[in-house]
């Protein structure tokens, strides 16, 4: 896997970008690497909770082909699909991987499309994303409003991940798009609403070979609040002081916090993944200065992929949050992401 992530001539992420919307939806073929991630907890009329996950990579290939034909292997594309049931006990994935090339997979530049096969993202004349990705009697359509305006996560335009200036990348989140549409378990359709959460993210490097992976949390507060956090792990099982999260207030306004302003703790037994990996999937998060405390859980601990494609099995999920803000009670809904715990994630993203 390694090669697909090796480095060549493309242009890093560095601080002073100016992002534009709905320009920055698009592709960025000029960066490596670049993901259109979407989860969400949606439920029925009936309140039968769901969760989802419909994310798109892209993995170039070549920055300058010298052949110009639309079928010269500039980029591979790879898709992940994932559909949670909380009640039923039931998780299911699937995946594409597909070279970039017409009839298989792309990402436009001049506006927002990106597909993979006949999954795809893109946004309608009204300015809504619509997601569509369905196989084998598992899948999502669906509607999604924008909500807040982006949040634009890190310091100067730039998610700082690693030690050296290249090892970054480009970031914002959509953390609040109400939704609706229709989702399909194992041939059983459910219409229905809910709140999503959109990470786009785009660089050339990211993490480094001492880095084992991360554990990234997005959190939708009952009080209008949204919490982006990661928090990336180095190999000998330390914090990596580049650790980051992003607070996003009722209006959308966004306060940056760096690692020693919010403290990450995983508590109770691990869960032991067919894999052979053990996730921790119970935690306390602390943010002193906000005075905010809270406690995640997941109503499915069993929510892990193991993908083809990429070799690499990861642990995906909805959770539920509890705790206190300011002394009083807080409840929320959330998606929570646990990669490297089956492998280091840092030799595969950094090449090395």
């Amino acid at each position: 896997m390694a090669p697909l992530f090796g480095i060549a001539s493309w242009r890093e992420a560095a601080p002073g970008y100016r992002f534009e919307f709905p320009r920055d939806h698009a592709s960025h073929p000029e960066f490596k690497l670049e993901w259109w991630y979407y989860t969400g907890n949606v439920q029925t009329t009936a309140g039968r909770r769901f969760g989802y996950q419909v994310t798109f990579f892209r993995v170039g290939i070549d920055p300058a082909p010298a052949n110009p034909s639309r079928w010269a292997v500039r980029d591979l594309f790879m898709t992940h699909l994932a559909v949670s049931d909380p009640r039923g006990r039931r998780y299911r994935f699937d995946e594409r991987l597909s070279r970039g090339g017409p009839g298989l997979a792309g990402a436009a530049t001049d506006l927002y499309r990106v597909w993979n096969e006949d999954w795809s993202a893109s946004l309608d004349a009204q300015g809504r994303h619509v997601i569509r990705a369905i196989d084998q009697g598992t899948g999502v359509e669906l509607t999604l409003d924008e909500g807040k305006r982006p949040a634009i996560n890190g310091v100067n335009g730039v998610s700082q991940k690693g030690e050296q200036a290249g090892n970054a990348s480009h970031y914002y989140s959509l953390t609040r798009m109400p939704t609706r549409g229709t989702l399909i378990i194992e041939g059983e359709r459910f219409d229905v609403t809910g709140e999503s959460w959109m990470d786009h993210e785009f660089g050339t490097s990211f993490l480094e070979k001492a880095q084992q992976g991360w554990d990234w949390l997005s959190i939708q507060l009952a009080d209008g609040r949204d919490l982006m956090l990661y928090q990336l792990r180095r190999a000998d099982g330390s914090r990596d002081p580049r650790s980051s999260a992003t607070v996003v207030d009722q209006q959308g306004r966004t306060t940056h916090l760096a690692a020693n302003d919010f403290t990450t703790t995983a508590t109770g037994s691990p869960f032991r993944a067919p894999s052979g990996a053990a996730y921790p999937v119970r935690w306390t998060i602390r943010i002193p200065g906000m005075q905010l405390a809270l406690d995640v859980t997941t109503p499915l601990e069993n929510q892990e992929l193991s993908t083809r494609g990429a070799g690499v099995s990861y642990w995906e999920g909805v959770i539920d949050v509890s705790g206190t803000s300011g002394g009083s009670a807080v409840t929320g809904r959330g998606y929570l992401e646990m990669t490297g715990y089956r492998g280091n994630l840092g030799r595969v993203m950094s090449g090395q």
